[in-house]
Formats: structure tokens, C-alpha cells, sequence
């Protein structure tokens, strides 16, 4: 590559910086979308939210700026699953892409196995790798190329890993500025419990920070050279490998008997629309003016909730409920005291579907995107 294209390139990646970035937005189970922000924790200044994580020393490596606070749901998934990470350059609007094509790396998922989805802060150790991609060299692909082109990043778990409550990390590398000693993580982290009889454990896990140091070669690699210095050496541990089986043996002592069945961050009983992390719940019937307005105000009261809470991932639900609010307000002024307008109607809208692909394999690229 001419020594002019080479900083062409870099002065177009610098004026698309402002604009360009990523964050972790929506969890798909099985290619079942489970709602915008729902069980993932992100940064929850909309501003800032794509921004990269500043520093690697930071403790917000771990599940990003904010990260170290629980939220409120807690995702079921199943032994094996594919699960779909979706990053969004504009974290309300998904048709937007994924992030500037000029932001090229490698990607990785990481779990970690703990007693509480919602309560566990996230940084520290016990975290382990299951998937990892960098540079594709007969596809001349970076892992980030892939992902813009299919819009999410996709995993299969190891079958018959041990059930309970995980945090799961997918991560994106930028290294479009790591020639000057600026590589750009992009993370969050999705709470999910899951649902399996087996008994694998990690051999070995890491402490997130410091899994990675600054001056690696994996997080100063050049991608504007020409040839590229190729291999490139992924960032962090390697996949993991397990100890035990896919299933329990009879008999076993089950130190986790509490994590066999979920009892935190379940959807709320009678939750009839969700907005992120939050659930509303149908307001009390009413046969007369005084109750009429009093299921108004309850209405309005939990309109205030949904938009308080929303995430920097929007509040798109919140308008619906809205809606309602503005339906029994019409029924309370035309003395129409036969409500709430259709009661207990689940008013979610139907999840998003994306084709998962994830593959399980000895290697250790396991991510497919």
C-alpha cells in the first residue's frame, strides 16, 4: 500500500470516529429476540452509550460503563443454545447497522458462572472464553466484517454446562487506531440463567480486567499495513476446555441445588407489556366515575415508571402504554365505566426473529457470523 493511502485511511477512520461506534443492545435466544435491552447491562447515558470502554485497566471491561449494577430481568435459556448478540450503532434503532465498517477486529464471547445474575458486580475473576474470531485469511475477512454483514454475532453454548446463573460477554475489538496505542473494546453483558442438568466447569478462568495488558500484540496489530503481518493472535485466554459430563450422575451431591430452577429476574405475573426491563401490569376494573379516574392515575403512574427506566435502547413500549392511558382517559370523559378497554391484552409486540447459526466445534473459532 502507497504511504499516501495508508494515511487516507487513517484520516478517514479519525473524521468517522464521533460516529461510528457500537454497543450491545438485544439478546436472541434461538433466534427469539428477547426485547430491546431486556437482561442486558449497558451504559445508561444514551450520549455515550456506543462509546468505547475507557481504559482496559477499568473495571467497566467487564460489563461496560454502568455494568456493575444488576437490572431487573433475568433471560431463561436452555442447554446448548444458540445465543445472538445484536450491536447497534444507534442503540433505538437496529436498521441503523452495526457499526463503521472501517472499525475492523477480532470478536469473543465469555461466561461467568454466579450465585445471582441481577446481584454479581461482574469485574473480577472467574470468567471464562467459548468463542473467538479475528482475521479470516481466505476470506480476507476481519470477525467485525462478518458481523456488519449479518447484523449479530452468534454462539452456540457448550453443551451440558452447569446450570444457574451466568453473565455472558460478547466483546468487539476496533483496532482501526491500535497503531497508536488506542485499541476500542465494545462490550455489555446479558443476564440469562441456565436451564441444564449437565455438570461442566471451566478448567481455568480469568480476571476481566486483566485478561488482556496494554501492548499485546493482538491490541496493537496494524491493519493498514500491506501485506498484513499475519497470523494475527486473538486477545485474552484461550477457549476454554471442561471438566465433567453433559449430565448429572445419579446420585450426586448438586452443591447448586438452588440454581436448578430460576427464581430471580422472572417476568412478573400478569405483566401484559415490557419495555426493556421493565413490565406493566393491567390497571383494576372500574363500573363507576371515582374508580374510572383512580385506574387512570394507576395507569399513568406505572407511563412514568416505563419512561423513567427506559434505557439508552428507547422507549418505543412505553408510547404504547402511553396509548392506554390515553384510551381510559377518553372512556372516563365520555362516562363509558366499563373497563379497563381490553382488559389483560398482552400488548408486547411480537419478538424479532433473527436466523441463528451458531456452531459447535473443536476449534477454537467457534463464533459464527
Amino acid at each position: 500500500m502507497a504511504i499516501q493511502t495508508k494515511y487516507f485511511l487513517l484520516a478517514l477512520a479519525a473524521t468517522r470516529q464521533a460516529i461510528s461506534h457500537t454497543g450491545f443492545a438485544e439478546l436472541f435466544v434461538n433466534g427469539v429476540g428477547q426485547g430491546d435491552g431486556t437482561c442486558v447491562r449497558m451504559k445508561n447515558d444514551p450520549g455515550t452509550v456506543t462509546s468505547p470502554i475507557a481504559g482496559i485497566g477499568s473495571n467497566d471491561m467487564a460489563c461496560n460503563a454502568n455494568g456493575a449494577t444488576g437490572v431487573a430481568r433475568v433471560c431463561q435459556v436452555p442447554d446448548g443454545a444458540t445465543l445472538s448478540f445484536e450491536f447497534r450503532s444507534w442503540m433505538d434503532d437496529y436498521t441503523r447497522g452495526v457499526i463503521d465498517p472501517g472499525h475492523k477486529g477480532p470478536c469473543a464471547v465469555y461466561l461467568k458462572k454466579v450465585d445471582s445474575a441481577i446481584d454479581d458486580k461482574g469485574a473480577g475473576d472467574g470468567w471464562f472464553k467459548i468463542a473467538a474470531d479475528g482475521y479470516d485469511e481466505g476470506a480476507g475477512k476481519w470477525c467485525t466484517d462478518k458481523v456488519i454483514e449479518k447484523g449479530h454475532l452468534d454462539v452456540a453454548l457448550p453443551q451440558g454446562l452447569e446450570g444457574g446463573y451466568y453473565l455472558v460477554r460478547p466483546e468487539l475489538l476496533a483496532l482501526h487506531f491500535a497503531h497508536r496505542g488506542e485499541p476500542q473494546f465494545y462490550t455489555g453483558c446479558a443476564q440469562i440463567f441456565l436451564k441444564s442438568s449437565g455438570n461442566k466447569k471451566p478448567k481455568s478462568t480469568v480476571s476481566i480486567p486483566g485478561y488482556v495488558q496494554s501492548g499485546d500484540k493482538s491490541l496493537t496489530f496494524d491493519i493498514y499495513d500491506s501485506p498484513l503481518k499475519l497470523p494475527y493472535s486473538l486477545p485474552g485466554p484461550d477457549v476454554a476446555s471442561f471438566t465433567g459430563s453433559s449430565k448429572r450422575e445419579v446420585g450426586t451431591i448438586d452443591r447448586r441445588a438452588v440454581q436448578k430452577t430460576q427464581t430471580e429476574g422472572l417476568k412478573p405475573e400478569g405483566c401484559i407489556l415490557e419495555n426493556a426491563n421493565w413490565c406493566g401490569v393491567e390497571v383494576p376494573s372500574y363500573s363507576d366515575e371515582k374508580s374510572c379516574w383512580s385506574s387512570s392515575k394507576e395507569c399513568w403512574a406505572q407511563s412514568k415508571k416505563c419512561f423513567d427506566s427506559a434505557p439508552p435502547t428507547g422507549s418505543a413500549n412505553c408510547k404504547i402504554w402511553e396509548k392506554k392511558c390515553e384510551a381510559i382517559n377518553s372512556a372516563c370523559n365520555s362516562r363509558n365505566f366499563d373497563g379497563p378497554p381490553n382488559k389483560d391484552k398482552v400488548l408486547t409486540p411480537v419478538a424479532r426473529r433473527v436466523k441463528a447459526n451458531g456452531v459447535r466445534a473443536a476449534s477454537p473459532l467457534r463464533l459464527t457470523v
